[in-house]
């Protein structure tokens, strides 16, 4: 059983547009609305990989209801800690060949109680569960070394950990060696203090990481695919090129199929083949979160990996 953990979760409000300009008032037919946050579409994939997975975090309102009625209607398990305050909505305005314009909603404040509740809930499924997926912000009233706290209490249960975050929240969250991260090329540079110019500074701040005791970092290129670095050994992942929709989500879906890739004890080769098949096939969806299963397998076929021994 996987875990995943969307401390801020949100509905995720789409509305697709022939044109957006500021002061207009518009209409449209063409909206969605999805349970999401990045550890929600970190789930639903899993879940359309036929792996088992139980999600957890804060809900509350109206908004916390239509997610967790989403979650039940896809099948997926959830255990959730209520919350007093309304759950965010996150909006996306897609208009003028997919360009997209969003505004995030910051959450809800946490109260400390409602903390408690959930290190307790937490702490009790750890014992269910052989992996976790922690990915997106913290809300309102969570501490900044949230995650680091997670992260110890999942080690000491012998559980792995794939931490997807940024800012201080993934700064603080290394102190406590999680599996993997996957840091840009920005945030790798914020942790660890060195400009990336060129490959040789690039495999230096990868090092600096590897030597905090962090398994696997991976590094997203967009179309171009991924780097992957596990102990003495650098990776690079070419994918297909494909028809892009959106790729909102896709580093939420790579997760995704590294963690089941992961559960069902894949060769490594073969987790980050799933990773990145799942990361580029949510790219060709419009909805985030989202895989068409054939698609992850046609795309498996079509993916090389170079490895090469770090200098």
């Amino acid at each position: 059983m996987i875990l995943t953990v969307t401390l801020n979760p949100s509905v995720d409000r789409r509305y697709t547009l022939n044109k957006f300009e500021k002061g207009n008032i518009y209409r449209t037919n063409n909206y969605q609305y999805t349970a999401g946050g990045k550890g929600l579409n970190v789930t639903k994939v899993i879940n359309s990989l036929s792996a088992d997975v139980l999600t957890t975090g804060f809900l509350g309102g109206s908004i916390g209801d239509y997610i967790k009625k989403d979650l039940v209607k896809k099948g997926i398990d959830n255990d959730f800690v209520s919350i007093e305050e309304e759950t965010r909505s996150c909006l996306a305005i897609i208009s003028d060949a997919g360009c997209q314009t969003e505004i995030l909603e910051s959450g809800p404040l946490i109260s400390k109680v409602e903390i408690e509740n959930f290190y307790k809930k937490y702490n009790e499924l750890l014992d269910t569960v052989d992996i976790v997926c922690a990915s997106g912000s913290l809300p309102v009233g969570m501490d900044i070394d949230t995650y680091k706290n997670l992260i110890n209490l999942a080690k000491r249960k012998g559980k792995k950990f794939l931490l997807d975050t940024s800012g201080d929240a993934l700064k603080f969250g290394i102190e406590a060696c999680p599996y993997l991260i996957k840091p840009n090329k920005e945030e790798l540079e914020q942790l660890t203090g060195i400009s990336i110019l060129n490959q040789d500074k690039l495999i230096e701040a990868v090092k600096y990481l590897l030597n905090k005791h962090i398994e696997v970092v991976v590094i997203s290129l967009g179309e171009e695919g991924a780097l992957a670095f596990h102990h003495d050994n650098a990776y690079k992942i070419n994918i297909p090129k494909v028809k892009v929709e959106s790729p909102v989500g896709s580093g939420d879906s790579m997760i995704a199929g590294f963690a089941v890739g992961l559960q069902r004890r894949y060769d490594f080769k073969d987790i980050l083949r799933l990773g990145a098949a799942c990361g580029t096939a949510n790219a060709m969806e419009s909805e985030t979160g989202k895989v068409d299963i054939n698609n992850v397998n046609s795309i498996l076929e079509k993916i090389t990996i170079e490895e090469f021994k770090m200098p």
